[in-house]
């Protein structure tokens, strides 16, 4: 069953990292690709995911991986205002285990979130700012650093929601953005989720990844709507090369 989701006024995000990436699948690739089965969820391609959507989260329970829906904006458990979740979608990577607002959560709470690829926004020489979209050179789904809470309302309203884990960019993506979310080869992925293991353990995970493996074009300025989400989110701008 698809989570119920209150109506957020549009979202509109140009300078922040990470505040907009894609998630499309198919179903069978992401199962193959993390192990976990995408239809319990009612999957569905999203292009033009933002903060206070739902997307799919992969934690571990009980030794086992296991994806649900969880809202991007991480509210503390300790939170008197679930309004704090706006700005909180994003953790620096560097402080993360020490800020009130996620070393709780880094303890034990840390989840992948799995993606296609994500955009950044670019200074552009007519002005403004150019939005790019960013994947994996190999093409194959990206797993980004997450952390997640759960939270419960006085009233008794209760939601499960994630940040995304942002260091600083690597010499490809630093000309358009100084920061990038952390992604995870594949070989770390079980350290990453193992709750026993402590943040000193975690922590060596967390740095930049090598720019020889990323794929980066610049695509429509309409991804900056997030009523917008379509497959042409991600195609080259007219008139480029495509990715470089």
């Amino acid at each position: 069953m698809r989570n119920r989701q209150k109506r957020y006024p549009c979202l509109i995000y140009t300078v922040c990292m990470c505040g907009r990436y894609a998630l499309y699948g198919p179903a069978p690739r992401l199962r193959e690709r993390f192990g976990v089965d995408f239809d319990e969820i009612d999957f569905r391609p999203r292009y033009n995911l933002a903060p206070m959507q739902y997307a799919p989260v992969i934690r571990e329970v009980d030794r086992e991986r296991h994806v649900a829906l969880l809202r991007w904006g991480l509210l503390p458990s300790w939170a008197r205002d679930p309004a704090i979740a706006t700005r909180l979608f994003n953790a620096r990577a560097e402080t993360a285990a020490t800020k009130p607002s996620f070393r709780a959560a880094f303890k034990t709470r840390r989840c992948l979130i799995p993606a296609d690829g994500f955009y950044e926004w670019a200074p552009a020489a007519t002005g403004g700012k150019q939005p790019h979209f960013i994947h994996l050179a190999s093409g194959a789904p990206m797993a980004l650093a997450g952390l997640w809470e759960h939270w419960s309302a006085p009233a008794g309203e209760e939601v499960s929601t994630f940040t995304i884990l942002t260091i600083d960019a690597n010499e490809r993506l630093a000309p358009i953005h100084d920061r990038m979310p952390v992604i995870l080869p594949p070989e770390t992925w079980s350290l990453w989720l193992n709750p026993t293991r402590t943040p000193a353990q975690v922590a060596p995970l967390l740095r930049p990844y090598p720019s020889d493996s990323m794929r980066l074009w610049p695509v429509a300025k309409r991804v900056g709507s997030s009523r917008v989400d379509d497959a042409a989110l991600i195609e080259p701008l007219s008139g480029t090369h495509g990715a470089n």
